[in-house]
């Protein structure tokens, strides 16, 4: 299996995932791979930690999420890895619900314009980003 972490959302991105026929809620989980310290695109110099400058920006997407009535499912690190193997593990995960995957276009795609894009960025080593829905009855399916 191939596995290729990227950064940046690109509109192609968020157009494929438009036009993936997800319909109702959607729910997104995303896996985080934070730098040892906050990189800017513009260059500035901070203390900050990447998990610090990605914290920045985390307030304001559960902020504008909760707004356009999304809602924060969880987040927190990832403490160990029950099955597999990777070379570097992963050291957070979050899940958010969104009314539905034009809300988590809207909310995401204005957000990175901004300057919580930068802090984004800045702090982010890798990302992984899913799409899925709940389950018919709201419910996990197991």
């Amino acid at each position: 299996m191939k596995v290729v972490n990227e950064v940046l959302l690109t509109a192609d991105g968020f157009q494929r995932l438009l036009g993936a026929g997800i319909e109702g809620p959607a729910v997104i989980v995303g896996l985080l791979k934070f730098r040892d310290r906050a990189a800017y695109p513009d260059g500035r110099e901070t203390g900050l930690t990447g998990a610090e400058a990605y914290g920045l920006f985390r307030r304001e997407l559960i902020r504008r999420a909760t707004s356009a009535g999304g809602r924060l499912v969880h987040s927190g690190p990832l403490r160990h890895l029950l099955l597999g193997e990777v070379e570097e593990p992963w050291d957070e995960v979050f899940i958010v619900e969104y009314p539905s995957v034009e809300t988590f276009v809207d909310v995401l795609s204005l957000l990175v314009a901004t300057e919580y894009g930068d802090h984004r960025r800045a702090g982010l080593a890798a990302q992984l980003l899913f799409a899925t829905t709940p389950g018919s009855d709201g419910s996990a399916t197991f």
